[in-house]
């Protein structure tokens, strides 16, 4: 079997031929946590209240006519109401079913949502440079730590783009979306990775329909420095690692 061959397989659902398997959840073992904890010490920013206000193209049907992926961007600031209002878009949570699953505004295999969104922000009014994680129950910002030289470490870390090199770093926010496989391996087992990539690309799909819909721009980067982005984002690698990453600014003319 060639290497192709057999990254191929990933892509398959040829799960149901394999000897039924038990997983964590048959097991009894408990259910792994929806969300990663943070010290109740952390600094932690108030997100506005998700609102209509922001959104300029109201036409569901343009968004998804107009949506290219942007990387011309201007020097413009995102507000933080606009910011509140794409993350709401790729993992708010708008509801809980009766086993305590977060129902969210993208779906998800068994409403396992393995993902934590990341933001490495250049430019949103009122929230100075730096690295910071949302928090989806509260929907808040958790600020996690400033960074020296981010937009040169942005050019690192998303390495030779094609088409335009270094457009991240003009980003007004860099998305960085991690994934903790467990939290879909207890549910699924070894069907769970490809549930998480197809996931993966519900959630940045939502980023750029929600960025056109408010005048801005995205731009998905599946090709960067997977040791450089987990070391930068302080993630171990192996039980949480950045699977996809999404660039957003505001047009330039």
């Amino acid at each position: 079997m060639t290497r192709y061959e057999q990254q191929r397989q990933l892509l398959k659902s040829n799960f149901h031929e394999f000897k039924q398997i038990k997983t964590d959840k048959m097991k009894g073992i408990a259910q792994p946590p929806i969300v990663k904890p943070y010290d109740e010490g952390s600094r932690i920013i108030e997100l506005p209240e998700v609102s209509r206000d922001v959104v300029s193209q109201n036409s569901m049907v343009d968004c998804i006519g107009q949506r290219r992926s942007t990387r011309f961007y201007s020097a413009d600031m995102l507000s933080l109401e606009e910011l509140s209002y794409l993350l709401w878009a790729t993992q708010g949570i708008t509801g809980m079913s009766k086993n305590g699953l977060t129902l969210r505004t993208v779906p998800c295999s068994g409403a396992t949502h393995t993902f934590e969104t990341y933001l490495l922000i250049m430019r949103v009014e009122g929230i100075p440079q730096g690295i910071y994680r949302y928090l989806p129950v509260e929907h808040k910002l958790l600020f996690m730590f400033e960074l020296d030289q981010l937009e040169q470490k942005i050019d690192a870390i998303t390495l030779d783009q094609p088409f335009v090199p270094n457009f991240a770093r003009k980003a007004a926010v860099l998305f960085a979306w991690s994934t903790t496989p467990y939290r879909s391996e207890w549910k699924y087992d070894i069907s769970a990775h490809k549930k998480i990539l197809i996931d993966a690309g519900h959630v940045c799909q939502n980023l750029y329909l929600a960025s056109e819909s408010i005048g801005a721009g995205a731009c998905a980067i599946g090709i960067y420095d997977q040791k450089l982005i987990d070391e930068v984002l302080e993630l171990d690698g192996d039980d949480e690692f950045v699977i996809y990453l999404g660039a957003v600014g505001k047009k330039r003319d």
